[in-house]
């Protein structure tokens, strides 16, 4: 069970809250962007590579609460205490679970979600943790150049109903690499790993992430 402290550490003029808490794996961080009368919480954890303010689960959190989804980015705990290399997935997982139970305290349903691991650990703990649907944004489908060492299992393993959002141009897994499966893909024209899109492409990179909110918009609206 986890140990939720300091929930309220820091609220801004939007109401967005910051708080800590503890976990098997250490100290995790929760960054909630509340939604005026919430119908879902919307969990978004971050990847090996960045933290909580990458583009996409920036914007997810400017956009979602207006449309009845609370969002909370959520930081791992070898994040937060600024190691620079993420550890083994388990670990990642266990964090993960240590901090459902702040999730769900509302009683809402929940969403699992992020980008890179952090939608991998979204896939795979999904069905055990009991989160109502799964949002992937850049899943790694295969390290770079390696196709041949898919992690499709873990995306077609979810077991609840998915939506991920994959950049055309991301090397860890182009949309057309991806299994058919029970889930739903969007694509963002031109967009690499990170969604970022050339600056000679034919949409600019604030087209791209609209793109992103209002696939999400839509389909976290259809969740029942």
């Amino acid at each position: 069970m986890a140990n939720v402290t300091n929930m309220a550490k820091v609220t801004k003029a939007t109401g967005e809250t910051t708080g800590t808490v503890e976990t098997e794996a250490g100290t995790a961080r929760i960054t909630w962007h509340p939604a005026r009368n919430a119908r879902l919480v919307l969990a978004v954890g971050h990847g090996a590579g960045g933290g909580i303010e990458a583009r996409d689960l920036k914007a997810l959190a400017e956009v979602l609460p207006a449309h009845g989804v609370t969002v909370a980015r959520v930081e791992q705990p070898w994040r937060v205490a600024g190691r620079k290399l993420a550890p083994a997935p388990r670990t990642l997982d266990t964090g993960w679970r240590g901090i459902w139970p702040a999730l769900a305290a509302s009683g809402l349903p929940v969403v699992a979600g992020g980008r890179s691991a952090g939608a991998r650990v979204a896939c795979r703990t999904a069905t055990g943790l009991g989160a109502h649907a799964v949002l992937a944004l850049s899943f790694p489908l295969h390290p770079p150049g390696k196709p041949e060492k898919s992690r499709a299992d873990e995306l077609l393993g979810s077991g609840v109903p998915t939506l991920v959002v994959q950049g055309g141009n991301d090397p860890f897994g182009k949309p057309e690499e991806f299994p058919e499966g029970r889930y739903e893909l969007v694509e963002i024209p031109y967009g690499d790993h990170g969604f970022a899109v050339p600056k000679r492409a034919e949409i600019t990179q604030d087209a791209a992430v609209a793109l992103i909110t209002d696939a999400v918009v839509r389909w976290t609206g259809s969740l029942g």
